[in-house]
């Protein structure tokens, strides 16, 4: 990808930026050397072309100014790169999704204590919801006039809704053979939607080389990233926060960019140095489809660098061959004691219908690969079967019912009438 500064600043660049545009972040930070740059809408560091993320000048912060916040992620507005009356500018106002206690879970898991968080509840029905809205908060500050993205499908949903929200273009790229359902949400809401022929990877490469060339549009996921992907932190933030401001002793997280998971961490280490939490281990675990498994492969030989791989699952949402955050993802996995498996087409299949079966909640693809891997790293000794333990469901089943095509149906077919009903054997 080309740095948007490594020639000419972008038209964005050049505008002044309002007092407190991105509220405490103070610059943003190369991973890799450190090397600071001012906030814009920069995204590859201008000395190694490391990728950037925000930093902050934290203030004071208690629980109790959090939960007198809004009901959604802009409670957490002190610890995101968003203004502070983010909450006045339209948005979908995302976030507070539930966490759900899950013992029949646990149960057939042989975990002890379980809980879902369940991402399926945000307005798109993705956890895609919470990282849009805090790119469109900078696209807004920044002065792009189109918000746009790469996406395996609920980033789509998820842009395409914020654009229509906020009165803005909106154009969303997706491989051709995606999920019909993701196809029709993107598209029902007006923006410009393009089915591109071939992976998402080839779909992420166009999308970079359209980012260097239009100088007005914010691609969620390239040239506004660092702010985009902060996010997910409110996953760790909420989570925390709903369990009685205590960290989880184990998470299974969904890995596609890689970029939840590390923010789930980041988000976590943050709230322990604002003493917003006691500074209690936590173990985290990562989890992909086997035809998409790129870093759970990368894990397993002890290798610091993920070689790309050609994405072939059902779990269309996880299918990025080559995930830009998957070294981080290594080093967060290795750092907590956590591990990365992954698991087949039929596992996943099977996570799903357990997910549903034992706690109400239909997950999408990427929920059935973390209950999935979830049972197989209990089954290899991985997972602490008494420690606590949550597992994320970053999306709604019904956007990709083909997974289960000719796996769930009917009981029973019969005439109407209360002896044909006795003779199914349904009485």
């Amino acid at each position: 990808m080309t740095s948007t500064y490594a020639d000419a600043p972008t038209a964005a660049s050049t505008r002044t930026l309002r007092a407190g545009a991105f509220g405490n972040a103070s610059n943003l930070r190369c991973r890799e050397c450190s090397t600071t740059t001012p906030l814009g809408p920069f995204y590859a560091c201008p000395e190694c072309f490391g990728p950037l993320e925000v930093g902050y000048d934290y203030p004071a912060l208690t629980r109790e100014q959090i939960e007198s916040g809004p009901r959604n992620i802009w409670r957490y507005q002190p610890l995101l790169p968003v203004p502070a009356d983010v909450a006045s500018f339209p948005s979908t106002e995302p976030g507070l999704t539930r966490l759900v206690r899950a013992d029949r879970l646990g149960a057939e898991l042989g975990l002890r204590r379980v809980w879902v968080k369940d991402d399926s509840g945000n307005p798109t029905h993705s956890f895609k919801d919470r990282v849009v809205a805090v790119a469109l908060t900078a696209a807004r500050e920044l002065g792009f006039q189109v918000l746009a993205c790469p996406s395996t499908g609920n980033l789509a949903n998820a842009v395409a809704a914020a654009a229509a929200r906020a009165g803005i273009r909106s154009v969303v790229m997706i491989p051709s053979d995606l999920e019909q359902a993701k196809v029709l949400v993107s598209a029902v809401y007006g923006g410009t939607l393009v089915a591109v022929e071939g992976t998402y990877d080839d779909v992420n490469r166009l999308a970079s080389e359209i980012a260097g060339e239009e100088e007005d549009w914010a691609f969620v996921n390239v040239n506004v990233r660092p702010y985009y992907a902060e996010g997910s932190k409110t996953l760790a933030f909420e989570i925390a926060e709903q369990l009685g401001w205590r960290i989880p002793e184990q998470i299974v997280v969904p890995i596609a960019s890689g970029a939840q998971l590390v923010k789930i961490d980041k988000g976590f280490r943050e709230l322990i140095e604002l003493g917003l939490v006691e500074d209690t281990p936590y173990r985290v675990y990562g989890a992909q489809a086997t035809g998409c498994s790129p870093v759970a492969q990368a894990f397993r030989a002890g290798h610091d660098v993920v070689a790309p791989v050609r994405p072939n699952t059902i779990a269309k949402s996880l299918a990025i061959g080559n995930p830009a955050d998957g070294p981080y993802v290594l080093d967060v996995c290795r750092r907590t004691g956590g591990y990365i498996e992954d698991v087949s087409d039929d596992e996943v299949v099977e996570g799903i219908r357990l997910l549903a079966a034992t706690t109400g909640i239909f997950g999408e693809t990427a929920g059935g690969v973390t209950v999935a891997t979830a049972k197989k790293l209990v089954e290899t000794g991985r997972l602490d079967p008494d420690a606590e333990t949550v597992i994320i469901n970053s999306g709604d089943g019904l956007k990709t019912l083909d997974a289960l095509a000719g796996t769930v149906g009917p009981t029973a077919t019969i005439r109407p009438s209360y002896d044909a009903f006795v003779k199914a054997g349904l009485a």
